[in-house]
């Protein structure tokens, strides 16, 4: 995810809003000066913030705004996204190109191309040889090329040659030659503005105005809230009534792996959350690139000033480490305490050295606020070379529960040299050390597959930044550490090893995702002042890049016989491949020319050496019409040898998902699959659990073509929110809160089926969009198809069993007859309920009776049924 989502606004004024089908468009009321053939636009900026608008000139001779037409995608959001002296040019081929300054000293500037001024493809920077490309615009040189000039802070004027595509732009240095910089201007709403006018056909405006009208409708319309249902339905407690129509010889095999979940690590989902490590900051490694005010002693307190040093460190990849003076002793506060109970046990373990050599004796205690030590041990220190130590530690059958601190003492004199200080609970999921209580809670969900490690922590913030997977397995000591790009630090302890093996733990498939050889858009300007997606990896080192994405897959699937990868997985313990299918490519990156030449290179590499591989491309981080959503389609349509399944993300409002319940409805079956990989409706009320699930039910009607969907963010520690919402939050101690939607996603997960049976709910138009239905069965217990691995029994489903799972987001009780399935008097049903503002569901358990299902307002009900006959 990444702070774009946070303007959806802005990026539906990108694209045009598609009509859906049938639909009557709305007849512009503006009232326009000109012919019945020819009207006059004008092309201008407000201001930096608010992009290029499009104004119109009345039949009064005024200028009036009709709203934005694009905005600028460039850098961070605060410091930058802003748009200054654009220009726009009309081709000679009918089309618009948009010329823009990002700011005065980047060493670039904005470039964009419609063809029809409402629907603009993904902006271009192109990198220039100066900082500060001020004031650009562009002349039409012929029909195969574009001359645009732009100036510096020195004053002079340069010349870059673009083809007519608006792709590729090659610089060729100063020019002498006269420039005209004089633009059209036009005063509207009182101030006047520089920009261009063009006279443009009636059909071009009715375009234009038709834009603008539908979406302020659209806007309108997702709006709608349930907790607004008093004012909308009034106080009632009336009981409607509805059919469902089942057509048990009408069904289509859907997708058998759906529902999954997305790990991300943010808001500390890794480091001090899933990954169990006790120790805050164990490798001595945070710096300010990390946090604003960490350093390399953050979390660790002493006696005397901690001591850090970088000489002869353990690793290369872990240079510091800390100097414990002579019968000093060194504290760790955990991530804001250690929680310690009694008769609590945990494994600790250090690699140190006597920096003088000889011996010495290191004593490890746990310390409650009160100064009590509650659990102690020693370790014997032999020598000057590193060496890993371990000891395990219980909590004293007499202390308190309290939060404690870990203390390192030197008992002898002489200085000890200390790394990679761990202290894990004994007890961890499957001894693999993940948190217990986090792991099971999404065990519980009983995903088909897990997405890992990001997110926006894949590609990074900045080049430097980009995740590269071989850094995060091997020995602790070895990983090398990254600033992550939610401000904070990841030690790597929770790597691609440790998702593999989680996801074999849960029975749930691995879909790592990787870069696509460019960091976020987003990210901060690098040394020369280049922000954003920054131009991507250098071309030069692409194929370098491509040979360490197809080194992952050979670690996870390699014969160990044959290949030296595989060796390093059996050498970490797990001789066997882990049976990679899926590999994600991307995420929800800006699909600009950069961004196409390297992705396309990637995908061809994996596809040429692994064809066996589903290969999952991106469009963007928002849903039709944005601007990425439409040319990654486009690329992917075009690329169906290489790309198998593209990653679509969107957050949105409750309203969104009532109203868009036909979005897949329509999509070409024969093109590549959908995975919905990120997605929510914003808000962590019973409200969004309700339109999460009726979303889940039209997904599961287009399970043919939507293959993966995962709900995300997925944790969230208290104190330490990136994002919001989230599906579960928790704190050093326990899981403080399993949302609504978490409920939702684990109905669904734990009802799964791989063919879907065609009914239709008969019910008053003005009711039917709060009101949704899905029947699917489980045709088989394929376990390799289903994701089932040995060890997890549980997440298996028997042959034969069908699921009607209903949702009724109305205020009213909801009295639905069924026709076409039988179903038994007395059938046990389960869901949940609540008020639309609740932010805890209320369980619902009830038997059936009579031939009519009662749903109570706001209610998820699952009717389970077996004895389903697959033929």
């Amino acid at each position: 995810m990444i702070y774009r989502k946070l303007l959806l606004l802005t990026a539906l004024m990108i694209a045009a809003t598609t009509p859906k089908a049938g639909a009557q468009q709305p007849t512009p009321h503006y009232e326009i000066a000109g012919r019945d053939t020819t009207c006059r636009i004008f092309l201008y900026s407000p201001e930096p913030t608010k992009g290029v608008h499009a104004a119109y000139l009345t039949g009064k001779g005024t200028w009036q705004d009709m709203g934005q037409l694009c905005a600028s995608d460039y850098g961070p959001w605060g410091k930058e996204k802003k748009m200054y002296d654009p220009y726009v040019l009309h081709a000679q081929d009918g089309t618009w190109r948009l010329l823009f300054a990002v700011n005065s000293y980047a060493p670039c500037f904005g470039a964009a191309y419609s063809d029809d001024l409402v629907t603009w493809r993904p902006q271009d920077f192109p990198r220039m040889k100066e900082r500060g490309v001020l004031s650009p615009l562009a002349t039409q040189k012929d029909a195969e090329n574009i001359g645009i000039y732009f100036k510096t802070n020195d004053g002079s004027t340069h010349y870059v040659l673009a083809s007519n595509d608006f792709r590729h732009f090659s610089e060729s240095g100063t020019t002498a030659g006269t420039v005209g910089w004089l633009r059209d201007s036009a005063t509207i709403d009182g101030r006047r503005y520089p920009g261009n006018a063009f006279n443009v056909s009636k059909k071009q405006y009715d375009r234009l105005a038709n834009h603008f009208i539908n979406t302020a409708n659209e806007a309108k319309e997702n709006s709608e809230s349930l907790r607004d249902d008093k004012r909308r339905f009034g106080h009632t407690t009336a009981t409607v009534k509805a059919v469902l129509d089942v057509d048990m010889q009408k069904r289509k095999k859907i997708s058998d792996h759906m529902m999954g979940v997305f790990f991300e690590d943010i808001s500390y989902a890794a480091d001090g959350g899933l990954y169990a490590e006790l120790v805050q900051n164990r490798d001595f490694e945070y710096s300010k690139e990390d946090h604003r005010g960490w350093t390399a002693t953050t979390a660790w307190t002493s006696n005397k000033p901690v001591v850090i040093d970088s000489c002869n460190p353990i690793s290369k990849n872990t240079p510091h480490y800390a100097v414990i003076a002579r019968r000093d002793t060194l504290y760790n506060v955990g991530w804001g305490g250690i929680s310690a109970a009694p008769m609590q046990k945990y494994d600790f373990s250090v690699f140190a050295r006597n920096a003088e050599g000889g011996n010495n004796v290191l004593q490890v205690a746990l310390i409650g606020d009160d100064g009590t030590v509650t659990a102690k041990g020693r370790i014997k220190l032999k020598g000057h070379v590193w060496q890993r130590y371990s000891l395990p530690l219980a909590v004293d059958s007499k202390a308190t529960r309290q939060n404690v601190r870990l203390a390192l003492t030197t008992l002898k004199d002489g200085c000890i040299d200390v790394d990679m200080v761990s202290l894990f609970p004994n007890d961890t999921f499957k001894g693999h050390g993940l948190r217990k209580d986090l792991a099971q809670a999404v065990a519980d969900l009983h995903p088909k597959f897990v997405r890992f490690p990001g997110g926006c922590m894949s590609h990074g913030q900045g080049i430097g930044n980009i995740y590269h997977w071989q850094e995060s397995i091997g020995p602790w000591q070895d990983r090398k550490p990254a600033k992550n790009i939610w401000s904070y630090h990841q030690t790597r302890g929770l790597g691609f090893y440790e998702f593999f093996q989680f996801c074999e733990d849960i029975g749930a498939e691995p879909l790592p995702v990787l870069a696509a050889g460019v960091p976020c858009q987003n990210s901060a300007a690098d040394s020369d002042g280049y922000a954003g997606q920054q131009g991507g990896i250098d071309m030069k080192d692409m194929p370098a890049y491509c040979q360490e994405i197809l080194h992952l897959i050979e670690w996870a699937n390699g014969d160990t016989a044959t290949s030296e990868w595989a060796r390093m997985r059996a050498r970490a313990g797990h001789p066997k491949p882990f049976n990679l299918k899926y590999i994600g490519i991307g995420n929800e990156d800006l699909i600009s020319t950069a961004f196409e030449e390297r992705y396309g290179m990637i995908c061809k590499a994996v596809k040429d050496k692994f064809p066996e591989i589903t290969v999952c491309g991106t469009v963007g981080p928002f849903h039709n019409p944005s601007s990425d959503y439409i040319e990654g389609w486009k690329f992917a349509n075009a690329h169906k040898d290489i790309i198998d399944m593209v990653d679509e993300h969107y957050y949105e409002s409750p309203g969104w998902f009532l109203h868009h319940q036909d979005y897949y409805d329509g999509y070409d079956r024969r093109g590549p699959k959908v995975y919905l990989g990120e997605w929510a409706s914003r808000g962590s009320r019973v409200e969004n659990a309700l339109v999460e699930a009726i979303h889940l039910c039209n997904l599961e009607r287009n399970g043919d073509i939507v293959d993966m969907a995962s709900y995300a963010p997925l944790f969230c520690k208290e104190g330490h929110s990136n994002w919001n919402p989230d599906l579960i939050y928790f704190n050093n101690d326990s899981i403080t809160r399993l949302t609504p939607s978490y409920y939702t996603q684990k109905l669904w997960g734990t009802t799964a089926g791989n063919e879907y049976i065609y009914s239709r709910l008969q019910i008053a138009d003005s009711l039917r969009y709060r009101v949704a239905a899905s029947i699917v069965g489980k045709l088989s217990a394929d376990d390799e198809s289903a994701g089932i691995t040995p060890g997890n029994e549980a997440a298996k489903q028997p042959v034969g069993q069908l699921w009607l799972k209903l949702v009724n987001a109305l205020p009213y009780h909801l009295e639905i007859a069924v026709n076409g399935l039988a179903i038994p008097n007395g059938t046990e049903c389960y869901g949940f309920t609540g008020a639309p503002n609740d932010s805890q569901v209320e369980p619902y358990r009830s038997s059936i009776k009579g031939s009519a299902l009662s749903l109570p307002p706001y209610s998820v009900v699952i009717v389970p049924l077996n004895g389903y006959n697959s033929k």
